[in-house]
This record gives C-alpha cells, sequence and structure tokens, in this order.
C-alpha cells in the first residue's frame, strides 16, 4: 500500500485536523503517500479531481495540528447515496492510485466508508461529531473541547445570573444525543437538564422544577438544554400562551431557547409576586470552532496513527475509537449497531435536586 487519502465529513469538529496531521506523519514515516480529498465525500464526484485531491506532507501540514475547523473543509453529499456513484468513486481513487482511505466523520460519514468497502475500496473510519452519538465508543473527536465550551459559557452565565437573581435557559448542541448538556450540567452545577434520550417531557414540569427552585430561595436557576430536546417536547400551545402577553409568535411556529424562557418567565413568581427575569443563550457554533482540547488532541493523534497502520497492514472495514482510556479499533458494522447508551440515573439526579 504506497498511497492512501483522507477525507473529513459531516459537522466539522474540533480535532480533525490534528487527526490529518497525524495521519501525514505516520504516512511519512512508513514511506506512504498521502492525498486530502476536498470537502469530504464530495471530492469523490469526480467534478474536477486536480483540486478535489490535494497531496499532503508535513511542508503544507506543518501549523494545521491544533487548528480549529478542517483544513480539507467538509459538507454533506447526498448523490453519494447512490450505487452507481460509489461505484464510480472507487473508480477514481483507483485512477489516482489510491488503495486506502481514512474517513474522518460521524455516522453519515461511516456509512459512506461502508459503501467504498463494499466496492473494493478498503476504508478505516474515526469518530469525528461533537455530539459523541457513536454508541461503540465513549468520545468521538470535539464532544470534549464542546463540554468545555459549554461549561465555560454556563460558568459565566451563572456569575451574573447569581449577580442579577435571574434563572437562565442555555441551548447546547445535540440533535438526538443529550451527553453535551448532561455534561454540561454536571459539570457546572445547573439545576436542570433536558435531553433527547429522557423522553417526551412538559413545558409545565421544568416550570415547577424552576419555581420550587425560587420558593427554596434559589433565583438563578440555570436550564440546559440540548438542541433535540424541542422535539421531545409535549405539545404546548405558543400562540395561545404568548399572545396576549404581546409576543410575536404565529401558530405552529417551534419552541426556541427564547420563547422558552419568555414561558417559564411567565409559569413561575418570585416571592413578591412578580415575575422571574428569565433570559436565554444559545452557546451555538462556538462548540464546534474552538481548539481542540488536550483529551481530543490526543485521542486525535493515537486514532490518526492506527489508522494508517491498519491500512498498512491491510486491514479495512473498521472504525477507531475509545474505551475506558484505551484506543481501539472493531468491526464497522458491529460499531454502527451498538446500543445506545444514556446515563439515566445522572439525569434523574441532577433534575432531583
Amino acid at each position: 500500500m504506497s498511497t492512501i487519502a483522507v477525507l473529513t465529513s459531516g459537522g466539522d469538529s474540533p480535532g480533525m485536523n490534528t487527526a490529518v496531521t497525524a495521519i501525514a506523519r505516520n504516512a511519512a514515516r512508513l514511506n506512504m503517500s498521502l492525498l486530502g480529498i476536498d470537502r469530504g465525500f464530495n471530492g469523490l464526484l469526480g467534478k474536477n479531481p486536480e483540486h478535489d485531491f490535494i497531496h499532503l506532507t508535513m511542508d503544507n501540514l506543518l501549523d494545521i495540528a491544533d487548528q480549529a475547523g478542517t483544513h480539507l473543509r467538509t459538507a454533506r453529499c447526498l448523490d453519494f447515496l447512490k450505487k452507481d456513484v460509489q461505484a464510480n468513486a472507487v473508480k477514481l481513487l483507483r485512477q489516482m492510485d489510491v488503495t486506502g482511505v481514512i474517513v474522518i466523520g460521524g455516522d453519515g460519514s461511516f456509512k459512506g466508508a461502508q459503501a467504498l468497502c463494499e466496492n473494493g475500496m478498503p476504508c478505516i473510519g474515526i469518530p469525528g461529531t461533537i455530539d459523541n452519538d457513536l454508541s461503540y465508543t465513549s468520545m468521538t473527536l470535539g464532544y470534549d473541547t464542546a463540554v468545555n465550551v459549554c461549561v465555560d459559557a454556563v460558568r459565566a452565565i451563572r456569575a451574573t445570573s447569581r449577580s442579577h437573581d435571574r434563572p437562565h435557559v442555555v441551548e447546547v448542541m445535540g440533535r438526538h444525543c443529550g451527553d453535551i448538556a448532561l455534561m454540561t450540567a454536571t459539570a457546572t452545577g445547573s439545576e436542570i437538564v433536558i435531553c433527547p434520550e429522557a423522553g417526551r417531557w412538559t413545558v409545565q414540569d421544568i416550570a415547577k422544577r424552576l419555581q420550587s427552585h425560587i420558593d427554596r430561595g434559589n433565583f438563578r436557576s440555570t436550564i440546559v438544554v440540548a438542541e433535540g430536546a424541542w422535539e421531545k417536547m409535549r405539545p404546548f400551545d405558543l400562540y395561545k400562551f404568548l399572545t396576549p402577553y404581546g409576543k410575536e409568535v404565529f401558530k405552529g411556529e417551534p419552541m426556541t431557547a427564547y420563547r422558552f424562557a419568555s414561558v417559564m418567565k411567565r409559569l413561575c413568581k418570585m416571592p413578591d409576586g412578580t415575575f422571574p427575569e428569565v433570559r436565554h443563550t444559545v452557546v451555538g457554533y462556538t462548540q464546534r470552532g474552538a481548539r481542540p482540547s488536550a483529551r481530543d488532541a490526543a485521542f486525535a493523534t493515537e486514532a490518526g496513527i492506527m489508522a494508517v497502520e491498519l491500512l498498512k497492514g491491510g486491514v479495512s472495514n473498521r472504525v477507531i475509537g475509545r474505551q475506558k482510556g484505551v484506543v481501539f479499533h472493531e468491526d464497522i458494522d458491529k460499531a454502527m449497531h451498538a446500543r445506545r447508551r444514556f446515563n439515566r440515573k445522572l439525569y434523574d439526579t441532577l433534575n432531583s435536586l
């Protein structure tokens, strides 16, 4: 195996550049050439191969290891779901003398890697997604960094909330996985956390929890919400509730952190009978755009080294993960069917304190 390729796909995550640099270093050590594929699986469509394939060396990767984002860029590629596109991608790779591919991304990216394997192109997957939603591994690239970003944000928010006696709603990322929200709440002492894995929940129940904190003298409780939790909220008529208060909302519009804070304000009361001044913050893409933490960078480096060695040794159709501090590799089919873990006991305990 003399030439391998690497691509980053799906949402960018801190640590992707670190992994690419580690891949390049180990490839050079083993006298292997490395090609970077631009814009994820889009670079395999054959539209502009002169620009979509980049020769990667330590000279052009020297300063990216600790940088945020992904040097190779990333994009969604619905065309790659088509069988003929997948087969043509492998033909293109072979024309470029590529004999193995490393895919860095989430579950959708791994499905693309599986498709390449099924068409005869050896592949290794490295988990790159801040959501930590790949069940076979205890951490994915970017997750630790995202949690640290959220923890810093919530600590700052709680400082000003304490100063003004104001509850606060903080929305963090996590469409189907609430790990960022749960770990952020755990690390910051936040009083309420809402995750999609916990199932259906009601606005009224959260308001009761917030009111119980106010009744006990805690006027600055923090509610941490995973972005995917809004889809698990039981029906609540925003239009009927907020319109009498002069809030601009139309029937059928979704709940947001801003609107949720407005609802919490009007469902709760301070000891003097006034509404609590509930505020909101959406942490947003700062979770993706931060430089990788030490844990993410170390995992990315070990994963990049292992991926090259697996391809060099003729191993394919594997994904790399980390469990109990040890980096390992596992069959991609088995990994994709691993059962989702959620610490329900921790979730219930945080919400009952």
